[in-house]
């Protein structure tokens, strides 16, 4: 009869247990200890065992159960290769570690039990009772509902299973600095201490290549175990001192030939280094110790060393040739692994800054912006393609653009780039939100052909963005959308909701499914708090879009007109994202404020031959009531009555005149509903036509034109 548990039923301690049996030796006794274990020799014994036979019955697999306190409740350790340790019930687990490893291991510990999520394949020693080690793969394992607190799995290591399982565990992170720990993890089987120093190109993510003997600059990317250390050691993060990077340099690369070395105890260590300066830097302790140095190679034509691992053992247990020929297959087989990290840090580095280049830097006098942007987990592939910016446009409104790219990387970098630069180009020409649309989405769908977009591999179909344009004078905003999810907006008073934005497919939709951007015009008095997002932001397993998307509107509401909009931006991130997300977080605040009345001014003349004597009236008038200096006002007028008499030629319907005390500038608008593109001609002396917008030109300091639904607006800004 099967006496095995089902697993509805068992917990992981029982299931552990269940099948040790399967891998205890026949006769369930082992070989009689050697001499050396029972002196506590951790290095020739217990650590890599040489003998195959011995090799395998060391591949034992045992169990610890824990509480919530971390206390032993239950073990089953009863293989002759866990013999010593101590595991008495009542007991906390913590007493079987060295004492330099407890905070690293009690933190797993609460880790696993805080998130329910499994801690695996970690190499880590454990203390007999006679003070010996013996190496083992942990596995820190959730207890079954309704029980509570923990399994801890333990295999004793074999010097095959320990490079498997070592090679396993490196290769899980693409992050540099989570390699290096878990390399350094696995070098400490050999070793009392042991330390990464990576090349400060490779740390960066920089391109490496040969080097000449000498000139490597090292910085340290891992050290285990972790504990305090003396003043004066290089610790992860620091650069080592370039008398000892040229040292090491040195030593690894002999005869321009990357190789291991042994320096076998303190004195020849104190020989080699020299200055006390380097012994405090990179010797860990006072008492005698000797070190291995194993550089790592990436083969190429010529080798390129991306950096030295070390392993600090006392001098009384010589390195054996064995230990020195696993310690080189352990990093030539994961030395990829460091330079795959690399390579995604150097990714992740350009798309980052990509990122933050295209933030938006500051508001204006009219409105106030705040954006935060938190990056996906760093072992995601790479940083995704949420891009936001709001910039001034140079008529006096503003811009504010939210899009998210289809996927992460590079190739969604660049479509995020050219999409941010395209829309900032088409904005400040004049075209209205939805017009900017119908540009992108043209760009998408050329991106994406059979002979660009899919040949490189990428697809930007179904990027997402909106665009909103802020008038300062009106305090209207106009929207589009291009299947991005609806604003949230915060009027005053307090209320807050998201906008009723018509569903679009997004960008680069099949044809049959392409629909018309619209424009949503609505009133953002001052005050009023608008906030554009990505997904990343209200996406929640647990809930609808909908529920994240009012959740934002509620975080968003008890924002306080008098709080720093910044601070306020991060309080509402770090509420509704409190934990780095699988997608990419992106949040622009912007704060409506407006000109004062008292700083714009408009009329509404008929299309009539007196219209630009009517205009310089009401213009003088105002402008010696702001008190404006002569020659500015004898250009502002010349320059609106070159304007008005051009609408009145050539446009149909009334006129406005709109003149906008904005800065250290005055801005004068004249729209009309004419249909004809203004354009600048240098006309000859005695040429009618084309002079008055030459005119323009050399008044002001720039000027343009901006489209509407009833006609342009032609407007120019002079210096005051």
């Amino acid at each position: 009869m099967d006496s095995t548990p089902s697993p509805s039923s068992s917990s992981p301690f029982e299931l552990v247990s269940s099948a040790l049996g399967r891998y205890i030796p026949s006769g369930g006794t082992a070989p009689a200890a050697r001499p050396a274990d029972a002196q506590g020799d951790r290095t020739t014994t217990r650590r890599v065992p040489d003998d195959a036979a011995t090799s395998r019955q060391e591949q034992i697999l045992g169990a610890v159960n824990l509480d919530r306190d971390l206390r032993i409740t239950g073990c089953n350790l009863d293989a002759p290769v866990f013999a010593g340790l101590d595991a008495v019930v009542g007991s906390p687990f913590v007493d079987l570690l060295p004492p330099g490893d407890i905070p690293t291991v009690t933190r797993r510990l609460r880790q696993v039990l805080e998130t329910g999520e499994a801690h695996v394949a970690r190499i880590q020693r454990l203390r007999r009772g006679d003070g010996s080690e013996l190496v083992v793969s942990l596995s820190i394992l959730p207890a079954a509902v309704p029980q509570e607190g923990l399994t801890v799995s333990v295999i004793a290591m074999a010097r095959r299973l320990h490079l498997y399982a070592a090679e396993t565990a490196i290769g899980t992170s693409l992050d540099i600095g989570e390699t290096a720990q878990s390399l350094a993890e696995s070098l400490l089987a050999w070793g009392d201490v042991a330390a990464v120093d990576l090349d400060f190109a490779v740390w960066t993510g920089e391109g490496v290549t040969e080097r000449a003997q000498g000139r490597i600059r090292l910085r340290r990317a891992a050290l285990v175990p972790d504990r305090a250390w003396p003043e004066g050691y290089v610790t992860p993060g620091d650069d080592l001192p370039s008398d000892a990077s040229r040292l090491l340099a040195q030593a690894v690369q002999r005869d321009d030939a990357p190789q291991a070395i042994v320096i076998p105890d303190r004195e020849a260590v104190e020989r080699v280094l020299g200055s006390p300066r380097v012994m405090r830097a990179l010797v860990p302790g006072d008492r005698s110790a000797g070190v291995a140095c194993i550089p790592l190679v990436l083969d190429g034509p010529p080798p390129v060393v991306l950096g030295v691992a070390e392993v600090w053992r006392r001098a009384d247990s010589p390195f054996r040739d064995s230990e020195l020929f696993d310690l080189q297959e352990l990093v030539a087989r994961t030395v990829h692994h460091v330079d795959l990290a690399r390579q995604h840090q150097r990714e992740h580095t350009q798309v980052l800054a990509l990122q933050r280049r295209l933030l938006p830097r500051a508001g204006g006098d009219t409105i106030e912006i705040a954006s935060v942007y938190q990056p996906a987990t760093p072992d995601s592939a790479g940083v995704g393609g949420d891009w936001v910016n709001s910039f001034p446009l140079p008529d006096g409104r503003t811009a504010l653009v939210v899009g998210d790219v289809v996927g992460h990387g590079l190739g969604a970098a660049a479509t995020m780039g050219q999409l941010s630069m395209e829309a900032r180009a088409l904005l400040s020409a004049g075209l209205a939100p939805d017009e900017v649309l119908q540009h992108l989405d043209a760009t998408v769908t050329l991106l994406d052909d059979s002979e660009s977009g899919l040949a490189a591999g990428y697809s930007a179909l179904g990027s997402t963005c909106c665009i909103a344009l802020y008038d300062p004078v009106s305090h209207d905003v106009a929207l589009s959308s291009a299947g991005h999810l609806p604003p949230v907006l915060v009027s005053p008073d307090g209320h807050a909701g998201p906008l009723a934005v018509r569903p679009h497919p997004g960008l680069g939709a099949e044809f049959a499914l392409r629909e018309p951007f619209d424009v949503h015009t609505f009133d953002a008095p001052p005050g009023s708090l608008l906030a554009l997002y990505t997904d990343g932001l209200v996406e929640d397993p647990a809930l609808s879009i909908d529920e994240g998307i009012s959740r934002l509107a509620d975080t968003v509401s008890r924002v306080h007109p008098w709080d720093a909009l910044q601070q306020a931006a991060r309080r509402v991130v770090s509420t509704l994202a409190p934990v780095r997300q699988r997608d990419d977080v992106t949040l622009l605040l912007a704060r409506m404020i407006g000109y004062r009345k008292g700083d714009t001014a408009t009329w509404r003349l008929p299309a009539r031959y007196d219209a630009p004597a009517r205009a310089r009236a009401q213009i003088s008038a105002l402008l010696r009531q702001w008190r404006t200096k002569d020659d500015t006002l004898d250009n502002v007028l010349l320059l609106v009555s070159e304007l008005v008499t051009n609408a009145v030629l050539f446009a149909t319907g009334p006129i406005t005149v709109r003149l906008i005390r904005a800065g250290h500038g005055l801005l004068c608008e004249v729209g009309d509903t004419g249909n004809g593109s203004p354009r600048l001609n240098r006309g000859g002396l005695l040429d009618d036509r084309g002079r008055g917008l030459y005119i323009v030109h050399r008044l002001t300091t720039r000027w343009g034109v901006r489209w509407t639904d009833t006609g342009k607006v032609v407007w120019a800004e002079v210096a005051r």
